[in-house]
């Protein structure tokens, strides 16, 4: 049921996504009287699950149909059925496919992976994408992204409103971190409280791993104890830092909340609200630290410290074969930290919606850099629709689900303004060069172009399922 509700999830925020970007080529295409002939959610080779066109003053639909052979470019329209669709090329056809990854906006004059050079050979007509001066082509190529960024801000300032937002900031971490293998490899220890990455102070704990790797910080400044110390940072590190989640997990003290079912120290004297502050004579209080001591007593007996209530007592307990003392921890993190929370009216959501979409914007744009940089092999972190499945929740939280939808509709924004020919950055360069140098490319060069960028990108296809599938197996 699970994986079920994430696949709904995905194809739910994935097809409002593409819908929004080819609206936005939809849009200005028609507002600068350019023919979009096919406007498709979903692909549809060989069939539609649902296809639409108006003309003849009425609409006129199709379920489970398939789709019309197209015409020879120099095809006699007149010689055709009344009722035969082929013959209203001015009128755009509406649809759904059957395959829920992704849509597209046909537009006439326009070399894409739905027509070649050769499907343009008669003569350029006024309502072609290619008769349409520079600047208008640039709109009609770039509504996408922008409506893609629009949308993001919409619906994070929406988020805002609706729910607001709360996180931890580093200063209320009080206790510190918690460290992994990796960044104890580093030099970082648990209790540590990060001040500084090269001199930059982090406000969202939840941000100091990826703030680390996007700064590419050579020193951290911790406070450990009463001292301040340096930590030298090898750049050496960093691929192992994106393939390693957790390196700074939040610490928070060893709190009973209570027992375990059937727990062996349910008649030992602790209580609820007790909190650990030694394990036979050696002071340590965070939960990691603790935990490790009880695994070096499996199966014998210690003799804990305990606050309760500000009075200090000894309390004898035993260990489980497993290192466990079988009682349940205080998980509610609000009874140790200051959660900020931001609540937002209407009108004020709106530039904290902006905010919050330029600041991922920056962020995701540092992620692309460090994928293209191959000393970080941040490449073999490039995930498919099963990376971007296992980041929804495993219940419908509109929440969640919302905000994501937002961020994906950044990536979606930013990937496709790359400028690799087949995404419409390729088609945004080209537009650009022909400003510049007052020329424009051939038909056949921009098929060349077209031809290129799609192999490139089914090449990060293949990379990004192939990441993906490895993980199943690790």
């Amino acid at each position: 049921m699970v994986v079920f509700i994430k696949i709904v999830q995905v194809v739910f925020a994935l097809s409002i996504l593409v819908l929004i970007h080819e609206l936005g080529h939809y849009t200005f295409a028609k507002l600068f009287k350019t023919r979009v002939e096919q406007f498709y959610m979903f692909f549809n080779p060989r069939f539609s699950l649902l296809r639409c066109k108006r003309f003849g003053g009425k609409l006129h639909v199709k379920w489970f149909s398939r789709n019309d052979k197209p015409l020879p470019p120099d095809s006699d329209l007149s010689t055709l059925a009344d009722d035969d669709w082929r013959k209203y090329p001015d009128h755009t056809e509406y649809g759904i496919g059957w395959i829920p990854l992704g849509g597209y906006c046909a537009i006439a004059g326009m070399i894409d992976e739905t027509k070649n050079a050769d499907s343009l050979s008669k003569e350029p007509q006024p309502w072609e994408l290619r008769t349409k001066p520079a600047w208008q082509r640039f709109l009609i190529m770039f509504g996408g992204v922008l409506f893609n960024f629009i949308l993001a801000i919409i619906l994070y300032a929406a988020v805002l409103h609706s729910w607001g937002e709360e996180y931890l900031r580093n200063d209320d971490a009080v206790y510190g971190i918690v460290v992994n293998d990796l960044s104890y490899e580093m030099g970082f220890r648990n209790g540590d409280k990060i001040l500084s990455f090269d001199g930059r102070e982090i406000e969202d704990f939840s941000q100091l791993q990826v703030e680390l790797v996007h700064s590419r910080a050579t020193e951290a400044k911790v406070v450990r104890g009463q001292d301040t110390v340096s930590i030298h940072i090898s750049e050496d590190y960093l691929p192992q830092m994106l393939s390693s989640p957790g390196m700074f997990s939040l610490a928070y003290p060893f709190e009973v909340a209570g027992f375990m079912e059937n727990s062996i120290n349910a008649g030992s004297g602790l209580q609820r609200g007790d909190r650990v502050v030694a394990v036979n004579g050696e002071g340590m209080t965070l939960v990691p630290d603790i935990q490790n001591a009880l695994k070096n007593h499996r199966g014998d007996s210690i003799l804990v410290e305990i606050n309760r209530a500000g009075a200090r007592q000894q309390v004898g307990l035993q260990v489980d074969t497993t290192g466990m003392i079988q009682v349940m921890l205080e998980s509610d993190l609000t009874k140790f930290f200051h959660i900020t929370r931001n609540k937002y009216g209407f009108l004020p959501a709106i530039p904290a919606g902006i905010r919050k979409a330029c600041n991922y914007i920056g962020s995701y744009v540092k992620d692309l850099g460090l994928i293209f940089s191959p000393k970080t092999k941040a490449y073999k972190s490039v995930g498919s629709f099963i990376t971007i499945g296992r980041i929804f929740p495993g219940t419908w939280d509109w929440q969640r689900v919302w905000s994501l939808t937002a961020m994906l509709s950044i990536m979606l924004a930013v990937l496709n303004i790359i400028p690799i020919p087949g995404l419409d950055g390729g088609h945004i360069l080209f537009i650009f060069v022909e400003i510049v140098t007052g020329r424009k490319p051939s038909d056949k060069f921009l098929e060349i172009a077209q031809t290129i960028g799609m192999i490139l990108l089914l090449a990060l296809m293949l990379l990004a399922f192939g990441n993906d599938i490895r993980s199943l197996f690790r």
